[in-house]
């Protein structure tokens, strides 16, 4: 049913000053900024690694430099990947860009700017207090958030799982980042984790669907 680790959610207080470190720190990329009203969030998606739809394996974010590829026994990478940041707006970004922004036709890119098969860090910036993140942040302070895998069919992963003693927190997908189809589950039934299926589109354009209780899943 799962395909892969699709993003890991991380709440913070400071947009900029998170993406700032995970791109200084790790040698990241911005791959979309939006901002969902409806959720009360501001978010930046931060592309980890890709994989190579010819040959099947993922390939790592940009390099930190030769000092740490050296430490790591790796030979020096002739042709580093292109820092996305300033092509998807990250310096002083509005967060209404296009989701992809700066993408173009990448290799492995899909409608709406989506690397196939990629894996990304999701930066978490409540809009207001009395937001979802908003209220996470106040009570468990900035940290993981959630954790989203990929499927398929969103639908029917929501179907075959909500025949198990699992609890939907959306009984119906709804958009989410990059224009993809998303459905949460309640974090109570798996551990504590709230955990996100995430359906990438293909060819047709997502048709949202609200969600059941607006206020469920991402608070926690």
């Amino acid at each position: 049913m799962l395909t892969h680790i699709d993003h890991v959610g991380i709440a913070c207080r400071d947009l900029e000053e998170k993406i700032e470190l995970y791109c200084s720190t790790f040698g990241l990329t911005v791959a979309a900024r939006e901002v969902h009203e409806e959720q009360g969030v501001r978010e930046a998606m931060l592309l980890v690694a890709t994989a190579d739809p010819g040959t099947g394996p993922f390939a790592g974010g940009p390099p930190s430099g030769p000092d740490l590829r050296a430490a790591a026994g790796a030979d020096a990478d002739p042709s580093p990947r292109p820092d996305l940041r300033a092509v998807a707006g990250s310096g002083g970004g509005t967060g209404t860009e296009p989701p992809g922004a700066g993408l173009g036709a990448s290799p492995g890119a899909a409608a709406g700017g989506y690397l196939t098969g990629g894996s990304y860090i999701q930066l978490l910036e409540p809009l207001g207090p009395d937001s979802p993140v908003g209220k996470f942040l106040d009570r468990r302070g900035e940290g993981i958030h959630h954790i989203g895998y990929g499927v398929t069919d969103v639908r029917a992963a929501l179907a075959a799982i909500g025949a198990t003693r699992i609890r939907l927190v959306d009984k119906r997908p709804r958009h989410g980042s990059m224009g993809a189809s998303i459905a949460f589950l309640h974090p109570a039934d798996l551990g504590g984790v709230l955990t996100e299926l995430v359906e990438h589109p293909r060819e047709d354009p997502l048709v949202e669907h609200p969600r059941e209780d607006p206020a469920a899943g991402w608070e926690r």
